[in-house]
């Protein structure tokens, strides 16, 4: 579950004032407006990057608005998708497991486990700087997934894809949601996308976030 109350971000003289919005538990909602609008500053702020005036965040049943960002359970998907190119998609997919310190057949079983999930396994030995477009999201995704966060945040994670490729990631997208029950908030401005993943719909308008129909969409 996310819940937003009343939530004050600043962004040099950008600001979003009072914005409450509530997630359940397992859904996979979609924030939608247009460049600029105020939509990456709402979920950084949600995942920790972004310093909240006022206002609370709770993600999973938890307080998390003072927490750091490692400490707050969350999965996040950066538009630029911040993979290291030296990297092998193995060590992408094991790197948040290293860190925190789990054991290493513990870290192999979930990496072959995600590797499964997201049709990852013919490529876990072959560095980022190869892939696909698709490739790399499906590793991105991984990653942010490997520690089995409560919550899942994805920044405009289809724009750079094209068509075909777009359309197989709704699949993806909607099957790892399902299968994972991870609780999601998909970044986008495209009304296609909202339509194909949306179950809650929210829009960032006038530096204001409101809750709409899908019916509602053009």
């Amino acid at each position: 579950m996310i819940e937003v109350e009343n939530l004050h971000v600043r962004a040099g003289a950008f600001d979003l004032r009072d914005v409450s919005i509530a997630i359940p538990r397992a859904c996979y909602a979609v924030l939608m407006g247009r460049t600029g609008s105020g939509k990456t500053t709402l979920l950084e702020a949600i995942c920790g990057l972004r310093h909240v005036v006022s206002g609370r965040i709770r993600a999973a049943g938890r307080d998390i608005t003072d927490l750091k960002p490692g400490e707050r359970g969350i999965g996040f998907v950066p538009q630029d998708l911040a993979l290291f190119p030296t990297l092998t998609v193995r060590r992408h997919l094991s790197f948040a497991l290293e860190i925190r310190g789990e054991k290493k057949a513990a870290i192999a079983e979930r990496v072959e486990e995600l590797a499964s999930l997201l049709g990852l396994p013919h490529i876990l030995d072959r560095n980022i700087a190869g892939l696909s477009g698709g490739e790399a999201q499906r590793v991105a995704l991984g990653r942010a997934l490997a520690f089995r966060p409560g919550v899942l945040l994805l920044d405009e994670p289809l724009s750079a894809l094209d068509e075909a490729t777009r359309q197989d990631m709704h699949e993806l997208l909607r099957d790892v949601q399902r299968r994972t029950g991870v609780t999601t908030l998909h970044v986008t401005h495209s009304s296609a996308e909202a339509r194909a993943l949306a179950q809650k719909l929210f829009v960032v308008e006038n530096l204001a976030v409101r809750e709409t129909a899908l019916q509602e969409l053009s």
